[in-house]
C-alpha cells in the first residue's frame, strides 16, 4: 500500500513517504478462507545514492510492491548500495535526472528479471513504482519522473515544463485526492458505469469536476509551504485511517526530504534505528 509523494516546488523538491508495510496472510477457519494483513512501520521508502556515486541533487520515494523476490524477497532500500556500487564502478559524473532514472531503473528491471519467476506478469498491484525528483546541472527549477518495475519501466516525467508545478502521489491516495481535487477516481469509475458514460462524456466530467480542485497556487509556494503540505496529506491519511474499515496502509513515521539547485538533496525529518528508551 504506502503513500509517497513528490512535490515540484518553484523553489525545489519535495520527496516524502510514509513506512508502513502491509503483508497480506490467508488462513483457513472452518472451512472458510480468511485474509489477515499484518502490518509493519519500519519500512524506508525514501531513497538516495550515496555521496559517493556524485548524484547529490536527486532522490526517490516508493510505493505499491514493498519487495521483490518470492523465495527471498527484498525491499527496494535493500538493494540500493548494490546501485551505489555500480555507479562508483562506472565512475559517472553528475548525470541529469532523466538519464539517473533511467539507470535506476535498468537496476531494478535486473533485479527483477533475476529475482522473480521466468515470464511472470504482475498484475498493476503488483508492480514497484518510484517517483524521482532531482535537479539537472544548471537547471532554474527540478524535474520528476515515474517508473512502475516491471511494467513500465522506461521513465515518465510528470509535471514537465518550467511552469508546471504541483504534488504527484500514488499508493492509498483517495484521501489527499479528496482534499486536493474534491474527488478521488472512484467517482470517476462509478459515475461512468451508472451512467454509462461514453470516453469523450468522462473526459467532459472531469474537466467539470476541476472546479471543486481546493485553490492552492503551487507556483508561488515556498519550499517549507510545500513541506508542510505534503506532511499534512501523509498525516491526514494516517490519522483517518485509524478509524477506517479496511486495510490502513499508510502509517508509521514520515519521512521527508528536499532538493534544491544549490545544496542538493537534504533530508528534512528522517527515522534512525534505535534501542530501547530506559530511565
Amino acid at each position: 500500500m504506502s503513500l509517497a509523494m513528490v512535490f515540484k516546488g518553484p523553489e525545489g523538491i519535495v520527496l516524502a513517504a510514509d513506512s508502513r508495510v502491509t503483508l497480506n496472510a490467508t488462513a483457513q477457519i472452518n472451512g472458510k478462507d480468511y485474509l489477515f494483513p499484518s502490518t509493519y512501520d519500519n519500512a524506508t521508502k525514501l531513497l538516495t545514492p550515496s555521496l559517493q556515486t556524485n548524484q547529490t541533487h536527486v532522490g526517490a520515494v516508493t510505493y505499491g510492491a514493498g519487495a521483490i523476490g518470492q523465495a527471498a524477497p527484498r525491499t527496494a532500500h535493500s538493494f540500493m548500495p548494490e546501485f551505489d556500487a555500480q555507479l562508483i564502478k562506472e565512475a559517472v559524473g553528475r548525470l541529469s535526472v532523466e538519464d539517473f532514472s533511467k539507470r535506476f531503473s535498468a537496476f531494478f528491471m535486473d533485479q527483477w528479471n533475476a529475482l522473480m519467476p521466468a515470464g511472470s506478469k504482475p498484475n498493476p498491484n503488483e508492480n514497484m513504482i518510484f517517483l524521482l525528483g532531482g535537479f539537472d546541472e544548471k537547471s532554474v527549477y527540478g524535474r520528476v519522473f515515474q517508473v512502475s518495475i516491471p511494467s513500465s519501466p522506461t521513465p515518465k516525467e510528470l509535471n514537465a515544463g518550467d511552469g508546471n508545478f504541483g504534488l504527484v502521489y500514488g499508493g492509498q491516495a483517495e484521501f489527499s485526492s479528496r482534499l486536493l481535487c474534491g474527488y478521488d477516481e472512484q467517482l470517476v469509475t462509478i459515475v461512468k458505469k451508472t451512467l454509462s458514460l461514453s470516453d469523450d462524456k468522462e473526459k467532459e466530467l472531469r474537466e467539470a469536476l476541476k472546479a471543486i480542485a481546493t485553490a492552492i497556487p503551487f507556483q508561488f509556494l515556498p519550499l517549507q509551504d510545500c513541506v508542510n503540505l505534503s506532511i499534512f496529506l501523509i498525516r491526514t491519511t494516517i490519522t483517518l485511517q485509524t478509524w477506517q474499515v479496511g486495510i490502513r496502509g499508510v502509517g508509521g513515521y514520515i519521512d521527508v526530504a528536499t532538493v534544491t539547485q544549490t545544496k542538493g538533496y537534504l533530508p528534512v525529518q528522517q527515522k534512525k534505528i534505535k534501542g530501547e528508551f530506559i530511565d
